[in-house]
């Protein structure tokens, strides 16, 4: 009943949301069309050509199980440092490299097809789904903080605090059983797509595109409606520049960057804003997460994660670097 209820709520206000969404675009429409031009833009000349590649070639990968004949020998190390099997591992290091949801969708991935553990999954969740180096160098540094502050700093502070993260839920949560013996492993194998395991290479990357351009198309859509949202936040808000930028960042990461950037804002409450802005990533990212987590994986590790990865930062930015 309960549960029911809370539905029914979450429908209600999701319904309200998207009516005031379609006011705004009637009421407004060239901020409007701005901001969805800003999303697409966006999505096309950074989304497509940093993930669209890695997916496709990670969908092969999956299917022909290379991942596991990659890092196999490290398998002993990859448990000891970091509590992951090969498979987990991989996810790790891609999620590392490509940003924002590679690493949710990864971890996704290897579950449905058996690879990893609903815990080893769920536990990879909480430190493997960050921004990439890229956006960090460019957008972060040069962008938002006029190269202040050296790269490597950034990279220390978010690493820093992502490893903490990591050994709470390591530790903490999860008492160092990250990795589930092979008999406990769920195959999910009526969730798969139709991938036969005699078809060709070729039928292989035709599936693998695919499925790549589906994820991307998904994520195009939610970043296009989270630009419109901020517009009309941004469009309404009557309180402090301070508030504005930290709503709008809480939204969606880029736009609130952007907004910290061109704010009168001083430069120690930016550094502090906008490194914890890009731990915590943004609503729009956890919009991103969930869509491509698509019901295989708990949400929860990922959300919790976020919050305890933004409040360690804020912390140790005030504590070391401030």
């Amino acid at each position: 009943m309960k549960q029911s209820f809370l539905y029914i709520i979450k429908k209600a206000l999701l319904s309200a949301g998207v009516f005031l969404l379609l006011c705004f675009l009637l009421q407004y429409p060239k901020e409007a069309l701005a901001a969805s031009r800003d999303g697409l833009n966006l999505w096309l000349n950074t989304l497509i050509p940093t993930l669209l590649p890695f997916l496709i070639l990670t969908g092969f990968l999956v299917h022909t199980n290379g991942i596991e004949k990659i890092l196999k020998p490290f398998a002993p190390f990859l448990k000891l440092t970091l509590g992951l099997s090969p498979a987990g591992a991989y996810v790790f290091l891609l999620g590392l490299l490509c940003g924002y949801p590679m690493g949710a969708k990864l971890a996704a991935d290897l579950y449905r097809y058996g690879k990893i553990s609903r815990r080893e999954g769920e536990y990879l969740l909480t430190f493997c789904n960050n921004p990439s180096p890229a956006f960090l160098t460019t957008y972060l540094a040069h962008v938002c903080l006029k190269d202040k502050v050296r790269v490597s700093r950034i990279l220390f502070i978010l690493v820093l605090a992502d490893v903490l993260c990591m050994l709470f839920f390591r530790f903490v949560v999860y008492h160092n059983h990250t990795i589930l013996p092979p008999e406990r492993l769920v195959n999910n194998s009526s969730s798969k797509k139709e991938t036969p395991h005699s078809s060709s290479a070729g039928a292989l990357i035709d599936v693998s595109i695919m499925n790549g351009f589906e994820t991307i198309a998904r994520l195009g859509g939610y970043i296009l409606l989270f630009s419109i949202l901020s517009a009309c936040v941004s469009h309404f808000w009557c309180f402090s520049e301070t508030g504005r930028c930290l709503t709008l960042g809480i939204l969606e990461i880029t736009t609130g960057l952007h907004g910290l950037a061109t704010s009168d804002i001083s430069f120690g409450m930016r550094f502090l804003c906008s490194i914890t802005m890009t731990a915590f990533g943004g609503l729009c990212i956890m919009a991103q997460t969930k869509s491509v987590l698509d019901g295989n994986l708990s949400m929860h590790p990922y959300a919790s994660a976020k919050c305890l990865n933004a409040a360690i930062t804020a912390i140790v930015i005030l504590l070391f670097i401030l």
